[in-house]
């Protein structure tokens, strides 16, 4: 019997990672990319520096992958946060702990590590073909567009989400499985900035602007204006939620505390202290410490702060609710939620439809915050796929 021989649709981390453990089980291996190069989307998340994973403990790193947890538990279970650090080791690249529990990579680039980790596909003897865009099935061949035709004992599907298609991830491929029956839950922007109806004078004056020290929804963290809403971290660890507001009660807000660090009491007591013939703005600055675009907030979202008692006005900064309209578009989002459904893929990543094509990464229903956490349930779903395709064939 001849040496077995895996395809890997998508060159993205999930797919890399497949092609590699499957040719660390001596299967042939070739990896089939639409763009011109490969892990575009890993490259341009390095550009800010590459947040690779995160440092907490595993069981709390396993919580934060919500519905879809119990499903990736196993993959990340033997692929973990420490797994994937060790992994970037063995490739030269050294890893640290940020202050937020991030893990990046020394040089923050991930440029390096891509170098590297290509290098070891080559000695391991995994091909690469860039600009073979995948274009369904004829029968028991995979399709490729001008009318190309590969077999392969076993293939693995890595294409991504929906979320940035200008680097690969344009989610193509949903009518292709569903005309095999595989059943695909329909895509959502995660990880996502959201419009505000802002007054033009609002949006002129502050967009651009950092809302720090604040908390939303109990969560600490920090936020950005926009002319059309708002975007960043404490944005994005709310966006599920959000999202999922919109669609099932048709609105949905994020409830802001201004003034983290004191008690309502206290910050009444702070502004009613305050001469009542001083400015609304004095009375903020100096009573609880507002200015700039947290007092815009006040402003834009209270017209009617500046006749509210001491007491009524603490608690509206201590809750100051914030509607969101909108998500923005699902191309702008970091990451995408929906996609193959669960029920049909087995426990060993195999479409149950499709004897021998496995599905990893982002194509599967999955979503989770920024911190790290996609790429390593990306990297640990590829894993797992490639080795059970080698075993499949093997």
């Amino acid at each position: 019997m001849g040496q077995s021989r895996i395809g890997i649709i998508g060159g993205g981390p999930a797919g890399l990672m497949a092609a590699e453990a499957a040719a660390g089980q001596g299967a042939e291996v070739v990896v089939f990319e639409a763009m011109p190069t490969v892990a575009r989307k890993l490259l341009m998340a390095g550009k800010s520096g590459l947040n690779i994973t995160h440092g907490e403990e595993h069981a709390l790193l396993r919580g934060r992958f919500g519905a879809a947890g119990e499903r990736l538990q196993a993959a990340l279970d033997v692929f973990d946060g420490a797994s994937l650090r060790e992994w970037c080791a063995g490739l030269g690249v050294e890893t640290f702990v940020g202050s937020s529990g991030r893990v990046f990579p020394r040089q923050m680039k991930a440029s390096p590590l891509l170098r590297a980790w290509l290098a070891r596909l080559a000695e391991q003897g995994v091909e690469i073909r860039t600009r073979w865009r995948w274009a369904g099935f004829a029968g028991d061949n995979l399709v490729f567009e001008g009318g190309r035709q590969e077999r392969f004992d076993a293939v693995v599907l890595a294409l991504g989400g929906a979320s940035w298609p200008r680097l690969g991830s344009d989610a193509a491929w949903v009518p292709w499985l569903e005309g095999r029956g595989v059943h695909v839950s329909s895509f959502q922007p995660a990880n996502v900035g959201f419009e505000v109806n802002w007054s033009p004078v609002f949006a002129e004056r502050y967009a651009g602007e950092p809302v720090k020290a604040v908390t939303a929804n109990g969560v600490a963290g920090e936020f950005v204006v926009t002319r059309w809403g708002i975007e960043g971290s404490l944005v994005y660890a709310q966006s599920a939620a959000l999202r999922d507001g919109l669609e099932q009660n048709g609105a949905a807000a994020l409830t802001l505390d201004l003034v983290p660090g004191r008690t309502v009491e206290r910050l009444a007591k702070d502004l009613g202290r305050q001469p009542a013939k001083a400015s609304f703005s004095n009375r903020l600055r100096k009573g609880a410490g507002l200015d700039g675009v947290k007092l815009g907030l006040v402003r834009e979202l209270l017209p009617d702060a500046a006749r509210l008692s001491a007491d009524a006005l603490a608690a509206a900064l201590k809750a100051l609710v914030l509607p969101v309209a909108r998500t923005r578009p699902i191309a702008e989002a970091i990451s995408s939620a929906g996609g193959v459904d669960w029920a049909g893929v087995d426990e060993r990543f195999m479409l149950r439809e499709l004897p021998g094509v496995f599905v990893a990464g982002e194509m599967l229903d999955w979503e989770a915050p920024t911190g790290g956490y996609l790429l390593t349930a990306s990297f640990a779903t590829g894993r797992a796929a490639g080795l059970a395709a080698a075993a499949y064939v093997g």
